[in-house]
């Protein structure tokens, strides 16, 4: 499976909006990061997981004319705000099915009413099928994916586990149940939002303890703020096994 970092940033990017701070105004282009997503390749097929307001960009980047479906960590803005551009495809293959966890189906379709709404449509609106994620196995074409539930602060989100590769943004907090379904992997991708700790988030030294008990062969830290660093200062740091990965890395698992 090819896995392409989309975006790796927090929920403002990087750079933010009218900042002075350094890394806002570095020129490696390893610093400019947009809004957490990844798209995963298998066979014939190509999912995205999260759909921020950076993936018309992002899909123009990577050159995406085609995917097979959208899958949905939680509904806050950073990863859910791009859903108007599945608009082209959807005049390619009809509704796009989005994979959504339960708590949140209410708040897409309320969010965005005119893409699931079948009366008196808008002509030319986008349009989509909701599938329930429940926290139980289910199939993508050739792929059993687990989903895994932990907690974003105060809410409980989803991370998703297909054959070897895990990905898991925006982690505060786990049980040891729902741990349990990371053994034995190959790559796990994990967020560190800073240095600093913070209410809803891990930081690098949780992130990097994380890693450490689940015992990945690889993992890739995303969601990161500017606050972490410059990534060349910061990957300087990290254990001989986990990485920093940035907006357009591509690996395969």
């Amino acid at each position: 499976m090819k896995v392409t970092f989309l975006g790796t940033g927090t929920s403002q990017g990087i750079p933010i909006i009218g900042s002075t701070h350094p890394v806002c105004l570095s020129d490696d282009v390893k610093d400019k990061r947009l809004r957490s997503s990844v798209m995963l390749e298998w066979d014939s097929f190509r999912y995205i997981i999260d759909c921020g307001p950076d993936f018309r960009q992002q899909l123009l980047r990577e050159n995406v004319d085609s995917i097979n479906g959208i899958i949905f960590t939680h509904e806050h803005a950073d990863h859910t705000a791009g859903m108007d551009d599945i608009r082209p495809f959807t005049h390619k293959m009809g509704n796009v099915p989005l994979f959504v966890p339960e708590r949140i189906t209410d708040n897409l379709q309320q969010r965005f009413y005119y893409i699931f709404t079948r009366v008196n449509r808008y002509p030319g609106a986008p349009s989509a099928d909701i599938q329930i994620v429940y926290n139980e196995p289910f199939v993508l074409n050739t792929k059993k994916v687990i989903p895994i539930e932990f907690m974003h602060g105060k809410i409980s989100i989803f991370g998703y586990r297909i054959d070897d590769f895990a990905y898991l943004t925006d982690l505060k907090s786990i049980s040891t149940t729902e741990k349990g379904k990371l053994q034995n992997l190959e790559v796990l991708v994990v967020s560190a939002l800073r240095i600093d700790s913070h209410p809803t988030h891990l930081n690098l030294e949780e992130a990097l303890a994380f890693i450490k008990e689940v015992q990945p062969n690889k993992a890739y830290l995303t969601h990161i703020s500017h606050k972490l660093g410059f990534h060349t200062e910061v990957e300087k740091q990290l254990p001989e096994n986990v990485f920093l990965a940035y907006d357009g890395l591509k690996i395969e698992v």
